[in-house]
């Protein structure tokens, strides 16, 4: 026998769908009413459940979203800008700028930058986007002179574009420094870990820089290599500097991956070039440092690691 039920038995105040709801939920139902029960009536009381679950699920998850979206918004509007006047820009290279920042006016935000590898947000005027930037220069430069330095490629469209078309006196807002930089604790004492490899490309030199004249023990470490990789020449930064990194200890081994026919040394990318030489004496002593292009930083990663060097000696900044 089917049970014909009018449509005022499915809504949920009424008292039937009541008790037909305890019935169905309840541990052991009658095995009378079971009987009595037949399967329309099953199947359209369950598909009405079913439906207002499925509402309520998505009503949650709405509302889960929307408090996302909002603690999202109060985290982006909680971030503190400081105006700086730009001191200095000038190119570095080719698609490559050099670029000072006077801090000296907020000493909170100069004595922020406390290691190498750190970076924060820069907007230029009448531009709401931002765009993150390493900071090139060591933390003492802050310290002693109040001001930060910065290696930008100016790409055609971009915010960085924008600031290497801006002139002395200009000024920016910066965000409070970020991140932890680069965890050199983890490779230290110099004694213990006397191999230290340093892969950077194109701006990735950016940090690194800051890194090696922040002094990281490289004199007193026996095998210090930076492998640094740009297209050519041209677009190589900081060659002015490479005289006074190398009598700190460091040697550097250029590698281009469009050289002219006058270039005698390394050519290629920097995971290939690294690959030729490896000499990795012993693995446990061994720390490595990256900054770049992601491909580098994937592949190379993937080399030491197979080569015996430890995940968490191998050391980024982002």
């Amino acid at each position: 026998m089917s049970i014909s039920l009018p449509p005022s038995f499915l809504s949920p105040s009424s008292t039937g769908y009541v008790h037909a709801h305890r019935i169905l939920h309840s541990p052991t139902p009658p095995m009378s009413i079971l009987r009595r029960l037949t399967l329309p009536f099953y199947s359209h009381l369950h598909l009405h459940l079913h439906r207002r679950r499925v509402h309520y699920s998505l009503n949650k998850r709405r509302r889960v979203s929307h408090v996302a979206a909002a603690a999202a918004a109060l985290r982006q509007d909680t971030t503190v800008w400081t105006q700086a006047p730009l001191a200095f820009i000038e190119p570095a290279a080719e698609s490559l700028f050099h670029a000072t920042i006077n801090v000296s006016d907020s000493p909170d935000l100069a004595s922020s930058h406390t290691s190498a590898g750190q970076y924060l947000q820069l907007r230029v005027p009448d531009v709401e986007k931002p765009t993150f930037l390493a900071i090139a220069s060591p933390p003492s430069l802050a310290a002693v002179r109040g001001e930060f330095e910065f290696l930008v490629k100016s790409v055609p469209g971009s915010i960085a574009e924008l600031l290497c078309g801006l002139r002395k006196g200009d000024f920016v807002e910066l965000s409070q420094v970020m991140g932890d930089g680069f965890h050199v604790d983890r490779i230290s004492p110099p004694e213990e870990y006397s191999t230290v490899l340093i892969f950077a490309t194109g701006s990735g030199i950016s940090p690194i820089r800051s890194l090696i004249e922040s002094g990281f023990g490289a004199n007193k470490r026996s095998d210090v290599r930076l492998y640094y990789g740009a297209r050519n020449l041209q677009r190589m930064a900081y060659q002015d500097r490479f005289k006074d990194w190398e009598s700190s200890g460091l040697k550097i081994v250029p590698v281009l991956s469009q050289p002219d026919k006058s270039w005698t040394g390394e050519t290629g990318y920097v995971q290939a070039a690294f690959s030729r030489a490896k000499r990795i004496s012993n693995p446990k002593s061994t720390g490595a440092i990256l900054c770049g292009q992601r491909q580098m930083a994937e592949e190379v990663t993937s080399v030491l690691v197979a080569d015996g060097i430890s995940s968490e000696k191998i050391l980024k900044n982002f």
